[in-house]
């Protein structure tokens, strides 16, 4: 008892310091999952990959991002916990129980590791790297998903039993695969934590909770609800429901830490919101009718839930599609695939991307000197054109266009300048708003009936229409490609 009680009121092993969050603790199998290769390589990966060509602070790493989720969800975590025992305290309600502190240790600890490894599969330049078109090729080629698992290490379970196989491997699914590495290899379990709890949470992966895990989830649904599971309420399911929406949903600890991070190195106030406030707001909340099991808001937390959203989705329009940095994406994804065009190179990524022991290597650093060695040789490549900091012609900015306008507006651009349609390079970005619409169920409000005092669960869209007016759209940016920059003098590049 002694050891929950410490754990859960902050006895850590180590603090780190962090300049968004502050002072960072750590527990002792948390220092060791850090110090593994496998998530040291986050140090050598910026977090929105070469944004830092537009927005010169934005040079911070997915190591501390990594860090700063894992500390966001813990938080997320414990504020709802005290929350719900200052209501059950207002009511004369009993206090904590001996039998609820090992099963909110667990949660706590499997979400803050969860939340810990949620990135830990990014590989060189985060997501423009699975978009290049070599990479791509490399990661639907049949079988890789086997080739990656074949030389887990000794006690793992089939991935054939956990996994769906996809077509295509994302970043996701190395996530999973190096998470299940790094516990393997410090051996978790000595800490009481089984790994497939904390994989299960994780996306792509489907693990079934472990037996320790559903008692767990027992003692937690009773802590929350006050009675036990009957047989048609699957504690576990609903628990690893709970927790896979700390970790990746709506208002997420992701969200709530990259938001946060991304704003404050870029140096912009469009991506800060109020994280006290959102948390301080935030319950579980549960229905024994449905069953249901899932994040709560008060009602007066909702203006800081929309504030976390619009934020997220000014972030999407007037930083990460700025249209200079997608331009310089678009030149990133070409430089990789001519640098793969040598077969030692691309044999050498092949190897990492199906071997784990080998994909630590993938950092920004490795393409940054492959990108200097093709520059040295080609000044006409596309490497040297980033290397160089040679930015895209911009001609045209269009909102929320189909392929069949795109393609019209491609035409029209060509024939302006009197060059082939080829020639316009367009890119696309989806500006992300919110899952919140109507039917929306993993969040709901904590409404208070104003006579009775009565407290019940209801859909967000019954309490804010503010959901509703907005959606996810579409930002498309159309450019001058390189090849014929030369061609068309910069005083007739305004069409």
């Amino acid at each position: 008892m002694t050891n929950y009680l410490n754990d859960l009121l902050g006895a850590y092993d180590r603090l780190i310091m962090d300049p968004v969050h502050g002072g960072i603790s750590l527990y002792a199998h948390e220092v060791q999952v850090i110090d593994h290769p496998l998530f040291q390589r986050l140090r050598f990966i910026c977090q929105n990959d070469i944004l830092s060509l537009v927005f010169p602070g934005a040079t911070h790493s997915r190591f501390l991002h990594s860090i700063g989720t894992m500390h966001t969800g813990g938080r997320m975590f414990r504020t709802m916990v005290a929350a719900h025992l200052a209501d059950r305290g207002r009511k004369g309600q009993s206090d904590l129980s001996v039998e609820s502190l090992p099963a909110l240790d667990y949660v706590h600890k499997v979400t803050r590791l969860a939340c810990l490894l949620h990135d830990c599969g990014h590989s060189s330049f985060s997501h423009q790297f699975t978009k290049a078109h070599s990479i791509h090729e490399l990661l639907s080629q049949p079988g890789r998903f086997s080739q990656l698992w074949q030389d887990s290490s000794p006690g793992a379970l089939p991935p054939s039993s956990l996994l769906e196989e996809p077509a295509t491997l994302e970043h996701e699914h190395y996530s999973v695969r190096c998470a299940w590495q790094i516990l393997q290899d410090i051996e978790v379990s000595d800490y009481g934590i089984d790994p497939v709890d904390v994989l299960g949470v994780m996306e792509t992966a489907n693990f079934e909770p472990s037996d320790q895990f559903r008692q767990h989830a027992d003692s937690f649904w009773h802590f929350i609800s006050g009675a036990s599971p009957t047989a048609d309420i699957d504690s576990a399911a609903l628990l690893k429901k709970l927790i896979s929406l700390i970790v990746s949903g709506e208002i997420d600890a992701d969200r709530a830490d990259y938001m946060l991070r991304d704003g404050f190195h870029s140096s912009v106030t469009i991506g800060g919101f109020n994280l006290d406030h959102l948390l301080n707001n935030l319950r579980v909340g549960w229905a024994t009718d449905t069953p249901w099991l899932g994040l709560a808001i008060t009602a007066k937390g909702l203006g800081a839930l929309e504030d976390f959203v619009y934020s997220r989705h000014q972030m999407y329009r007037k930083v990460y599609g700025h249209k200079t940095s997608i331009g310089f994406d678009w030149l990133l994804r070409r430089a990789i695939d001519e640098v793969l065009e040598d077969q030692d190179c691309r044999d050498y990524v092949d190897e990492c991307l199906k071997n784990i022991h080998e994909f630590r290597h993938l950092t920004d650093n490795y393409f940054w000197e492959l990108f200097r060695r093709k520059s040295k040789h080609s000044e006409q490549s596309f490497a040297r054109r980033l290397i160089d900091r040679h930015k895209l012609n911009h001609l045209l900015t269009r909102e929320n266009l189909d392929s069949n306008e795109i393609e019209q507006v491609r035409g029209e651009l060509a024939h302006h300048y009197r060059i082939a349609p080829e020639m316009v390079v367009s890119c696309t970005l989806r500006a992300r708003f919110s899952k919140i619409q109507e039917h929306f169920n993993d969040i709901r409000v904590l409404a208070k009936d104003p006579l009775t005092k009565a407290v019940s669960l209801k859909q967000i869209t019954e309490v804010s229409h503010f959901f509703s007016k907005f959606s996810d759209g579409t930002i498309t940016h159309f450019y001058l490609h390189p090849q014929v920059d030369h061609l068309v003098k910069a005083s007739s590049l305004s069409p």
